[in-house]
């Protein structure tokens, strides 16, 4: 007798799962709403069921916008004790997801200890570390090793896996026949656009897909459909190569759905901001509503050092336009690894951008918390404030980086704060500035 069911199979069965229910709490939606777009697929719920200290969240239409934090060991930084650090940080500011994109020597123990302690859902990119994994040059992995890469991710209770399945020789003929400023700039897509190349065979996830969506079957993990040849500068946006794939991932979304594996489907990348809309609407219709996971998109190339920026815009665009999760960007893109301030820019930018977004498609209570503050604004209740700001601990620090001499002020104004001013003569009382002590 079958153990479990998948979200999906179980949506499709009507049953609601112990993860159905929690969502639904945390969306204030009825359960059999969120089953329903579940068993449709306009909904994930990406729940390893290896994964026990997880916390599930919902990814998808009618749900809050959910964001994601990368994490990973590299050659250049190769201490385990300060990408830790990162974890904590971004489970203290609320990030729903958190992938893990190491990619030197044995990985795994990283993985499991961060998968052992973290509420948000795991994410990796198996392609990253089949090379550290496998102990093998490029050229030398063959289908079969990366699909060992695969199932053991799967088996240590990985969440959501990104799997560039889509960059096959039809998509690759579309980039190579129209050319680009920038090339490929996913990592994944890189690595796989060379062993194609060097071996002349298929794409090893788009041959061996059904094999692929058995694992993941097999451990209830989602599958991301990675976006190999999204644009890696503005002028590459909405390019054949891009639209190419993303045809691929539709057919390739269908197909996991019927094999009861959850889906979502990511996005560019760089790209202007009188594109993004339209983007988000050509991904929902070409992919069949899967919940679309979207980097930035990057608004301007001109920004290193502010690319939080520059990603919060589009991302904030992107959200209210129809994407469903977002992949942090921190001040570091295109730099160097994040350090742990960096994490903590990217973060609240990126909470920014997909709260603003909520409000804007009016998602259920949304805005309650802005509500809050404004009255807290109103009252001069500075600890109120701090209490629902994204970053209290900033907040207060530049709060009190200059001391007042009105209790209810704050430097910028003093005594002549609009509010101070206004609250005064409707309670009665009379201002006056210059007998005030």
């Amino acid at each position: 007798m079958k153990e479990y069911y998948t979200q999906m199979e179980a949506a499709k069965k009507g049953i609601i799962t112990p993860q159905m229910k929690l969502v639904a709490e945390k969306e204030k939606m009825a359960p059999d709403e969120l089953m329903s777009l579940v068993a449709k697929g306009q909904a994930a719920i990406p729940a390893n069921i290896n994964h026990t200290s997880l916390s599930p969240e919902g990814i998808g239409t009618g749900l809050k916008t959910k964001i994601n934090v990368n994490l990973g060991i590299s050659g250049d930084c190769k201490d385990y004790s300060i990408e830790m650090e990162k974890v904590d940080m971004a489970i203290e500011y609320g990030a729903e997801a958190i992938m893990d994109l190491s990619n030197y020597g044995k990985t795994n123990t990283f993985r499991k200890q961060l998968i052992e302690k973290s509420p948000a859902m795991i994410g990796t990119v198996p392609m990253y570390d089949a090379i550290g994994y496998l102990e093998k040059d490029l050229l030398e992995i063959t289908a079969g090793d990366f699909l060992k890469v695969v199932r053991a991710h799967a088996e240590e209770g990985v969440d959501f896996m990104t799997i560039h399945a889509g960059i096959n020789k039809r998509a690759i003929e579309a980039f190579k026949r129209e050319g680009r400023r920038m090339n490929i700039v996913s990592r994944g897509g890189s690595l796989l656009f060379a062993w194609m190349e060097m071996t002349g065979n298929e794409n090893p996830f788009y041959e061996h897909y059904d094999e692929v969506l058995d694992i993941l079957r097999e451990y209830d993990v989602t599958i991301s459909l990675g976006d190999a040849l999204r644009p890696g500068c503005i002028d590459d946006s909405t390019d054949a190569g891009q639209i190419s794939e993303l045809i691929e991932l539709g057919n390739l979304t269908k197909r996991a759905w019927e094999r009861d594996v959850q889906v979502m489907v990511e996005g560019p990348g760089h790209m202007a901001m009188n594109e993004i809309a339209a983007n988000m609407q050509l991904q929902k219709r070409i992919c069949h509503n899967a919940p679309f996971y979207v980097l930035g998109p990057l608004v301007t190339d001109i920004a290193p050092g502010y690319d939080h920026i520059t990603s919060a815009i589009g991302g904030a665009i992107a959200a209210a336009s129809g994407a469903d999760f977002l992949c942090y960007v921190t001040p570091a893109e295109h730099l160097r690894l994040p350090d742990a301030n960096d994490v903590r820019e990217g973060i609240i930018a990126s909470k920014i951008a997909a709260h603003a977004a909520d409000i804007a498609k009016g998602i259920k209570g949304a805005g309650e918390i802005d509500n809050k503050m404004s009255d807290a604004r109103h009252r001069l209740d500075w600890e109120e404030m701090f209490k629902y700001a994204l970053d209290p601990e900033k907040a207060r620090r530049y709060y009190e980086s200059t001391p007042v001499s009105e209790r209810h002020t704050c430097s910028m104004c003093g005594k002549m704060c609009a509010v101070r001013t206004t609250n005064m003569i409707l309670d009665g009382k009379k201002v006056e500035f210059c007998t005030e002590k």
